[in-house]
């Protein structure tokens, strides 16, 4: 009789777990036809412009004109450099509409560049942003959908900021986990959360990322308009892009370091 008992509770916690994952599968599913399918998959490029706010101690530090560049790797060059973009981002003086430094992610190297010449970016810092691009919803939903071993389980609902959303693990081979808030109406992603150890000091640190505004692109992919950031419960940085556009054929040279610039000593 135990021997049953077990054999049916076994059953049914597989069935149940086997269910949580067809669920979350399906909410991520339905999230990638709202933000456009395969045309949201097929996108090489990506231009957001507007302002960028950074912050210390919940104060504002920063604000700037800015225009982020994106272009996406084909799988030989991504292998090699650890990561499927490319980035570039340009800070503008409003009146000259001029580029007045930029920081560059490419290579698998970054590069802070100024009037001065170009300064590699610290060797954390640019594994910080290889781990928060690679744990990014959107990233791993035009990107990692179809890695091996990359499961999707379903936790279920709740309501966030008065906003009904289900609540999904996002788990890849390597069993690191992003959770995401899916609109249960608009099917967007509205919250994740995923957490990383300081390499120094081991601490837990908690990485949030909240979107809204999403729009029309073009070719019927859509991009959120606002992305906020905190590290720990504090806020780290805004970004509210007053035009978004997709597929066009940016110049290399937007994403190498110019010829002959001056390489800086690391700080």
């Amino acid at each position: 009789m135990r021997r049953l008992a077990a054999l049916v509770a076994a059953c049914c916690f597989g069935l149940s777990a086997q269910t949580a994952q067809e669920r979350g599968r399906k909410i991520v599913m339905d999230s990638l036809a709202a933000l456009g399918g395969e045309c949201f998959r097929a996108v090489v490029d990506r231009v957001e412009s507007g302002r960028a706010y950074s912050f210390y101690r919940e104060q504002v530090s920063g604000l700037a004109q800015a225009v982020i560049y994106t272009r996406y790797l084909p799988a030989d060059l991504a292998a090699r450099e650890g990561i499927a973009v490319r980035e570039r981002q340009s800070f503008i003086q409003d009146k000259k509409e001029r580029e007045i430094s930029a920081i560059l992610f490419t290579g698998g190297a970054g590069y802070e560049i100024t009037f001065r010449g170009a300064r590699p970016l610290p060797a954390d810092t640019v594994e910080r942003y290889k781990i928060s691009t690679r744990k990014n919803i959107l990233y791993i939903l035009k990107t990692r959908l179809d890695e091996p071993g990359m499961i999707f389980e379903h936790r279920g609902m709740e309501v966030y900021i008065n906003q009904p959303v289900d609540v999904v693990d996002v788990v890849d081979a390597q069993n690191e986990v992003v959770t995401v808030y899916f609109h249960q109406s608009t099917k967007f992603p509205v919250r994740q959360v995923f957490y990383r150890r300081d390499p120094q000091t081991r601490a837990r640190i908690e990485e949030v990322t909240e979107y809204g505004r999403f729009r029309d692109v073009g070719e019927g992919v859509f991009w959120p308009h606002t992305i906020l950031r905190y590290r720990d419960g504090i806020k780290i940085y805004e970004m509210y892009s007053e035009s978004v556009q997709i597929n066009q054929k940016l110049s290399e040279s937007l994403f190498i370091l110019p010829t002959g610039i001056k390489i800086l000593k690391p700080l």
